[in-house]
């Protein structure tokens, strides 16, 4: 598998960028959903210790994902003439992909700074965690992790609606082959 995509299939840096950005982002979706429902501000603190380096790989993925786009790759050709609907619902939801996951970084930075959280997490500051939602990004960030659920299960639902409906190779040409 070549580092950089075909005209027909995706390469080895996009295919790996891809991937761990699913594993990644459905890891911080499931964090984030139990440290808002954790009461115990010891476990919360753990969760939030592990779901913020989270946070920020994957905006360090998904910006090298943009440069690695912008200068060295190029996206494979379209597989069939899908409906001009269908072509834009696709770049709609890739760019409102990109956008959310740099928002939520955005707003969980925010709230990690503006409320002291990091460094009682972090740096090991005696005190409580901060109720989150005295500070403004919280609204941001708890709305953006909603539509980025609503987009990432889109997103997938389209790719096994080519895999098992049109029978056509989206989802094979996203993945590891030579």
């Amino acid at each position: 598998m070549s580092m950089k995509s075909s005209p027909t299939t995706y390469g080895a840096v996009a295919v790996s960028i891809h991937w761990l950005s699913v594993v990644l982002i459905t890891a911080l979706l499931a964090s984030g959903m139990l440290a808002d429902e954790t009461v115990d501000p010891a476990g919360k603190a753990r969760i939030l210790a592990a779901h913020a380096p989270m946070g920020i790989a994957v905006l360090l993925l998904t910006l090298a994902r943009i440069v690695w786009w912008w200068r060295f790759d190029a996206h494979p050709e379209p597989l069939s003439a899908d409906p001009a609907w269908q072509v834009r619902s696709a770049k709609a939801v890739h760019g409102l992909l990109y956008l959310l996951v740099i928002g939520m970084a955005v707003s969980g930075i925010s709230l990690f700074v503006l409320s002291g959280a990091g460094d009682i997490i972090f740096g090991g500051a005696p005190g409580p965690l901060p109720d989150f939602g005295d500070f403004a990004p919280r609204a941001a960030h708890g709305i953006g992790a909603k539509l980025l659920l609503v987009l990432f299960v889109a997103h997938a639902a389209a790719a096994l609606y080519h895999h098992f409906v049109k029978r056509d190779a989206t989802l094979k040409r996203m993945w590891f082959s030579s």
